[in-house]
C-alpha cells in the first residue's frame, strides 16, 4: 500500500468493523437480559468485562504494533475478534460469555495504539488529528450500524444470528490486512519532526490521560446503554429506539473529523498550544451541559437528542488528544497511545458496571448528571494540556 491515506482508510474500515463487534452485546442485550433473566448490573458486567481485557492489553498492544507494525497486528486481530463472535453467539453460560467478552476486549486492544503508530510515522504533523478523526470516526460508522442491523435480524432470526453476523466485517478486514502492505518503515515522511522523548513521566501526558479517562467515562455510558436507556427507561420501541440510538453514531461520523479538521485548521492559526487545546476545552464542557439537560427533561424525544448531541461532542476531541499524543511521543506513538487509551478504557471499564449501580440507588438521572460533571472535569484539565508544544 503505497499512498498513506490509503492506509487510513483502511485503518478505518478496521475500526469500524472492530466496533460492531464492540458494542453488538449492547443491542443483543435487551434480548438475552430477558432469556437469561439478567439484571442492568449483570449486564453491564458483561460489558465491563470486554473493556477489562481491552484496557490492560493497550500497552503490550502498542509495543506490538511499534515492534512488528500495524499490518501484521491488525490482520491476527481481526481473525481474533471473528473467532470470539463466533463463541460468543453459540453460548450459553454467563462465565463463558464473561471470559469470551473479555478475551475479544484483548483481541481488539491493538486498534488505535497501531492506527496511532501508523499515522505518526505517515501523516504529517499539520494533518494528523483530521487523520486520527477519519480513523477514529469509523467508530460512529460501526456504532451507528449497530442498532438498526442487529435489531433487525435479532427479531427476525433471535440475538445469536445476529451477533454473528456482526463479525463479518471483521472477517473482510483481516483479508485486506493480508493482501496489502504497510509503507515500508525506513520511508518517513519528509516532514515528520524528530522523535520526541517517551512522554510518560511528563505532567503533559499524565494530565492528557486524565482527561481522555475522564472522556472515556462518558464516553462509555453512550456506547453500551444509550440504546438500552432509550428503551427500558424512556420506553421507546425495540425498532424506535434502535433508529434513536444510531442518531449519536451518525452525527459522530461528522464530529470526529471536523473536530480534527477544526483542530489542525486552529494550530496553523494560533499554534500547537492553543490550537489543541481549544476544541476539547469548548467541546467537552457542552456535552456535559447537553447531557445534564437530556437527563433533566420529561420529553422523552429531546431527551434522545441532546444526548446525541453531547455524543457528538463528547468525540469530536478524539483528533486533538491522538494529534498531541503523537507530537509528544514521536516513534513511541503505539506504546504512548496504548497508555493513553487504556486510561480511557479504565474509565469506559467503570462507567458501564457503575451508571446502572447508581442508577438503582439515585435514579438515572442523577447518575448522567455525575457523568456529566465528570465531562466538564476533563475539559477544563486542556487548560494545563499542551503547555510545552
Amino acid at each position: 500500500m503505497r499512498r498513506p491515506w490509503l492506509l487510513v482508510a483502511l485503518l478505518s474500515f478496521t475500526a469500524a468493523a472492530s466496533y460492531l463487534c464492540r458494542v453488538n452485546v449492547s443491542v443483543t442485550g435487551a434480548l438475552m437480559m430477558r432469556e437469561f433473566g439478567w439484571s442492568q448490573a449483570q449486564l453491564g458486567r458483561v460489558f465491563s468485562a470486554f473493556l477489562l481485557g481491552y484496557a490492560i492489553c493497550q500497552i503490550p498492544a502498542g509495543m506490538l504494533a511499534d515492534r512488528f507494525g500495524a499490518r501484521r497486528v491488525l490482520a491476527a486481530s481481526a481473525f481474533l475478534w471473528v473467532l470470539g463472535t463466533s463463541l460468543l453467539a453459540i453460548t450459553g453460560w454467563i462465565a463463558a460469555i464473561l471470559a469470551i467478552r473479555f478475551f475479544i476486549g484483548v483481541f481488539e486492544s491493538p486498534t488505535f495504539p497501531a492506527s496511532a503508530q501508523s499515522i505518526s510515522r505517515w501523516i504529517a504533523p499539520e494533518r494528523r488529528a483530521r487523520a486520527n478523526g477519519f480513523v477514529i470516526a469509523s467508530i460512529g460508522i460501526g456504532s451507528a450500524a449497530a442498532p438498526p442491523l442487529v435489531s433487525a435480524l435479532m427479531v427476525r432470526f433471535g440475538w445469536r444470528t445476529a451477533i454473528l453476523t456482526t463479525a463479518i466485517p471483521a472477517l473482510v478486514a483481516g483479508c485486506l490486512w493480508l493482501l496489502n502492505q504497510e509503507p515500508a518503515p525506513e520511508r518517513r515522511p519528509l516532514n515528520a519532526p524528530p522523535d520526541s522523548p517517551a512522554p510518560h513521566r511528563t505532567g503533559n501526558f499524565l494530565l492528557l490521560t486524565a482527561s481522555y479517562t475522564l472522556q472515556g467515562y462518558v464516553g462509555y455510558i453512550f456506547v453500551f446503554w444509550f440504546y438500552l436507556y432509550l428503551v427500558e427507561v424512556r420506553h421507546f420501541s425495540l425498532l424506535r429506539g434502535a433508529l434513536l440510538g444510531s442518531l449519536p453514531w451518525l452525527l459522530s461520523i461528522v464530529s470526529i473529523p471536523l473536530g480534527g479538521w477544526l483542530s489542525d485548521h486552529l494550530v496553523s492559526r494560533y499554534g500547537e498550544k492553543w490550537g489543541r487545546r481549544l476544541v476539547p476545552l469548548i467541546a467537552m464542557p457542552a456535552a456535559g451541559v447537553l447531557l445534564s439537560l437530556g437527563a433533566r427533561t420529561s420529553i422523552d424525544v429531546v431527551a434522545a437528542v441532546a444526548m446525541a448531541i453531547s455524543t457528538a461532542l463528547i468525540l469530536c476531541v478524539e483528533g486533538p488528544f491522538w494529534a498531541t499524543m503523537t507530537r509528544l511521543a514521536g516513534s513511541r506513538s503505539g506504546s504512548a497511545g496504548g497508555a493513553m487509551n487504556m486510561g480511557s478504557n479504565i474509565g469506559g471499564l467503570i462507567s458501564p458496571a457503575l451508571t446502572p449501580l447508581l442508577a438503582e440507588w439515585v435514579g438515572w438521572e442523577a447518575a448522567l448528571h455525575v457523568a456529566a460533571l465528570l465531562a466538564i472535569v476533563g475539559g477544563l484539565l486542556w487548560l494545563r494540556i499542551a503547555e510545552d508544544l
